[in-house]
């Protein structure tokens, strides 16, 4: 009996320290940025010859850009820019995704869209606010998989920009970064693994710049030191066109 008594003592503990350091992160952040980020869908690259590559971008504030200074700079921009370099064609960018959304929120992002919209390929980058929010991991890869069918069902090959890691994050403190960076992970590899088995195209954001979100922190994020600068986003961009572009022409990442 005491042991149990003690055990819940300490996990009433626990969960005090960490909401304490959940409000103090909030408030180290806070919302500089605000909450809407720039619009930059349009047709880039519009000199190249040939059909625009319809491309979407769904998720959270990381797919919509939060942080850039220019439209040019959002993580849309960058793979519209990138793709259409690479295949030589125009790249028609429609961005649906919201700031602070959750995955479950990515069946709203698709039924806004026009019925008659058939996108070549669809990006999604989600997964952080799961984690913030304590979304359990099967939620989150239930609802991934779900727009991904619904992606494929409208004829677009889709690509998984996989949750990033929430222990590069410093404004956290610990143990709470730790906690964060430690289920960002995990929901990262079943994100991966849905993607997968779907037929989708997954790439390990953390693999592939979270180092350098690490190592170069005043490079990489922006002012709130949560969302990705202009630098932050071009690497993640530059990690996610070659997925892009093998989706289009058929290849491999």
């Amino acid at each position: 009996m005491a042991a149990s008594v003690g055990t819940g003592v300490v996990l009433l503990g626990t969960r005090l320290l960490l909401g304490r350091q959940a409000a103090l992160a909030r408030r180290r952040i806070g919302k500089p940025l605000g909450e809407d980020a720039l619009d930059a869908d349009r047709v880039w690259r519009p000199s190249l010859g040939g059909a625009p590559i319809e491309l979407l971008v769904l998720g959270d504030s990381i797919a919509a850009g939060l942080g850039a200074r220019h439209r040019k700079e959002t993580l849309g921009a960058r793979l519209a820019k990138g793709v259409g370099g690479r295949l030589r064609r125009p790249v028609r960018l429609r961005t649906a995704a919201v700031v602070g959304a959750e995955t479950w929120m990515l069946r709203q992002q698709l039924e806004k869209l026009p019925e008659v919209y058939r996108p070549d390929v669809a990006v999604i980058v989600v997964g952080g606010n799961d984690v913030t929010h304590r979304v359990p991991i099967a939620d989150s890869v239930a609802r991934l998989g779900a727009a991904i069918v619904a992606l494929q069902e409208r004829g677009a090959a889709v690509v998984v920009g996989t949750c990033p890691d929430l222990g590069a994050l410093r404004p956290v403190p610990q143990p709470l970064r730790a906690i964060a960076g430690r289920m960002s992970r995990r929901l990262a590899t079943a994100q991966a693994a849905t993607a997968l088995r779907l037929g989708a195209r997954p790439v390990s954001l953390r693999r592939a710049v979270g180092h350098l979100f690490v190592s170069r922190p005043d490079e990489m994020f922006s002012v709130d030191r949560f969302h990705p600068s202009a630098l932050g986003y071009r690497r993640t961009a530059e990690a996610l066109v070659p997925a892009v572009v093998a989706s289009v022409t058929g290849g491999g990442a």
